[in-house]
């Protein structure tokens, strides 16, 4: 029977039709539904558990990064027990065995600043080059600042066996960071004097390069451990885990107080603080090639 002699369906039949092909659409549409519920849940489920893992690894960094320091621990290798460490020309620094500090033997911090601060071990030495004691903080714009004017000039003095140039880093700016930023830097800098002290002046440049705006978080340890080893350092990743020198660090800052440092930069020459009372409009570089010239 050819198509054209087939009995057309009642419109019975044809509502039946109808109704099945819309069941079938329903259930087809339904079971879609399912299954995209099913699929947005488990999206939900997977966004939820993502986002408490990084809450959860934030708070136990902030944990870790604000848990109490001791007043006790070791100095680094190569630095001295007032926090710095000594350049000398090219990238020798002057060596020294670790030792020990404790916050119980500093004196109080003055009710008010001195007229004049004495920095301890700053003073100047016969017979030796003219000392430069700098007290730093790698959160502290106006301490990159004085790095890029005058970092050429004091290599070159440096490298000339004229001055030696001493840094001190400070947790001065803790505050300034959510995470401690400054003492961090700090440790992770005297990780890198103990390890490499030829690579410690390298590390503070790439410090200061890198250098993270004030009120921010700062760079998070493992971009200071990859920072080590990008200058050639040898790896500090335990040390900086292990928050090895951060007792140093705190007990540098405490002392710089104690003494009367209110600030960053403070630099001190043959003991001297440039830019305070009869220095205090005195051009840096003049400032330095008096003391030279009054060694030679």
């Amino acid at each position: 029977m050819s198509p054209a002699n087939e009995p057309r369906p009642s419109k019975a039949e044809r509502t039946s039709a109808a109704r099945e092909k819309a069941r079938e659409i329903r259930e087809a549409q339904m079971k879609k539904d399912k299954r995209s519920k099913l699929l947005i849940g488990w999206g939900i489920v997977v966004a939820v558990v993502a986002i408490l893992a990084i809450v959860a690894l934030v708070v136990t960094s902030n944990v870790r990064n604000n848990a109490p320091i001791a007043d006790e621990g070791p100095t680094p290798a190569n630095g001295n027990v007032h926090g710095g460490v000594t350049l000398l020309a090219n990238t020798e620094v002057v060596k020294s065995d670790p030792a020990t500090v404790n916050i119980a033997d500093l004196p109080a911090a003055p009710a008010a600043p001195p007229a004049t601060v004495n920095a301890p071990g700053a003073e100047a030495e016969a017979g030796k080059p003219v000392k430069v004691v700098i007290y730093i903080d790698f959160i502290c714009p106006v301490c990159k600042s004085f790095e890029a004017q005058y970092n050429d000039l004091l290599t070159q003095q440096r490298n000339d066996g004229k001055i030696t140039v001493e840094y001190r880093p400070l947790g001065f700016l803790d505050s300034r960071s959510t995470t401690n930023y400054s003492s961090r830097a700090a440790n992770a800098a005297a990780c890198v004097v103990n390890e490499s002290p030829e690579k410690y002046k390298d590390f503070i440049d790439v410090l200061f390069e890198k250098q993270p705006a004030e009120g921010t978080a700062g760079l998070p340890d493992t971009e200071l451990k990859k920072m080590a080893t990008d200058v050639g350092a040898k790896s500090i990743d335990t040390c900086v885990d292990e928050k090895t020198y951060r007792p140093y660090v705190k007990h540098t800052t405490l002392e710089a107080a104690a003494v009367g440092v209110t600030g960053t930069p403070s630099v001190f020459v043959e003991g001297q603080q440039w830019g305070k009372g009869d220095s205090a409009q005195t051009p840096f570089e003049q400032f330095l090639q008096t003391a030279i010239d009054a060694k030679q």
